[in-house]
């Protein structure tokens, strides 16, 4: 990592004390009419800001940076196969790193980690994939963190991509803060936007904050690979077209004894939900009002053939499971119609369901937020609105 440096400027220093006051560290003090940095300094840059006389300034030592930084290049995501087969996020991530890669002007590389998965290369390399690398093993049957963590890492050092992306599922929640933990470099999760940085070339990794009340975003300037991961539903695939690409099988020598080993899967119930999936979901939330009432909105998503999600609210409530959670700490969907009944639209939900083709709202609250980003709203109580729209629904079926 660079070596930063909080630099006085003994020419411009007043010794008029503002740097002593603000830092919160404890870091600098006046002697003699001039500023001194202490050892317990952290560079967070503080004092700099505070100084009208621009006597502080931080430097840093270009040349480590560009030794950390250098051969690096290329876009790499890792496809994940969940059960055997290949997750839409894959080619969600692909999308994103052909577009990266053609400002960038690199090629997209995607790495597949299981077993019996070479049939997927060339779907991938139609979506935009340069070349395929293939890690196929029984061992990697089920998924591992640490197994699928050690071979991830090997590949990162042998090919040195210069970005490295992958989805933020269950997978990749877990498997890449170890990895970026054991290449020492940086991670930012849960993006919902990326873009390459004119001047420098670096990956702009943008991801809510504070509650989704702000979107930051991040940059690793310093260490290698940039890593990110990605909200499911976020970005659309590419049109696949009949694409050429390489496809390389790489000879995985286990050397790693792990502590654990998936011996069975149980799926519990309501855990097989595919809510990402879906085309349609009716979702309730704290203004259903009981465990009992949400019979009505899976009476409306049988009559749709939909998917049944839920706020935050009704998950806490205990009124239905957190397969169902919908929102920044459930799962983000983006499906052709989404049907928010009782719902306020709180942010943290609405990161999870606004890039919905149609969103309707059904609440009684005219100034629900949830009113703000929906295509269709209803004011009005859900169990006279909804009842209605399932007998509209039967009459036009001739029912």
């Amino acid at each position: 990592m660079a070596k930063i440096e909080l630099k006085v400027i003994v020419e411009n220093c007043t010794g008029c004390g503002v740097c002593e006051q603000v830092c919160p560290y404890g870091a600098i003090e006046v002697v003699d009419g001039k500023a001194k940095v202490k050892d317990n300094c952290v560079f967070c840059g503080i004092c700099v800001e505070s100084c009208s006389f621009e006597a502080l300034e931080l430097v840093e030592e270009e040349k480590e940076i560009k030794e950390v930084v250098s051969g690096y290049s290329g876009i790499m995501i890792f496809g994940e196969v969940l059960n055997g087969e290949l997750s839409k996020v894959s080619l969600e991530i692909l999308s994103v790193a052909r577009t990266l890669a053609d400002k960038r002007k690199t090629h997209v590389t995607t790495l597949l980690i299981g077993h019996n998965i070479e049939k997927y290369a060339q779907e991938l390399i139609n979506h935009g994939a340069d070349r395929v690398i293939i890690v196929d093993n029984p061992d990697f049957e089920r998924f591992v963190d640490e197994l699928y963590a050690d071979a991830l890492v090997k590949i990162i050092e042998e090919y040195k991509p210069e970005v490295v992306i992958g989805g933020a599922t269950a997978i990749g929640r877990a498997l890449f803060p170890r990895v970026a933990a054991i290449l020492k470099t940086g991670l930012t999760a849960d993006c919902t936007e990326f873009d390459i940085e004119e001047n420098t070339g670096l990956l702009l990794q943008t991801r809510p904050a504070f509650g989704g009340n702000i979107m930051a975003t991040i940059k690793t300037e310093y260490t290698r690979p940039q890593m990110a991961t990605v909200r499911p539903r976020v970005f659309k695939p590419l049109a696949p077209q009949e694409r050429k690409g390489e496809v390389i099988k790489f000879n995985y020598d286990r050397k790693t004894d792990t502590y654990k080993k998936v011996i069975d899967i149980i799926i519990e119930e309501g855990e097989n939900i595919n809510l990402e999936e879906a085309d349609i979901i009716v979702s309730g939330g704290r203004g259903v009002g009981s465990q009992e009432n949400f019979k009505i909105i899976f009476d409306l998503a049988k009559e749709l053939n939909a998917a049944v999600g839920a706020s935050r609210a009704a998950v806490d409530a205990g009124w239905i499971s957190y397969a169902h959670q919908v929102g920044q700490t459930g799962k983000t969907v983006s499906p052709k119609v989404y049907i928010a009944c009782g719902i306020s639209g709180a942010i943290q939900h609405q990161v999870g369901m606004k890039s919905s083709d149609f969103i309707i709202a059904i609440n009684k609250d005219p100034e629900a937020p949830i009113f703000d980003i929906a295509d269709l709203g209803i004011v009005g109580d859900l169990f006279e609105v909804i009842p209605a729209l399932i007998k509209e629904i039967k009459k036009r079926r001739g029912e």
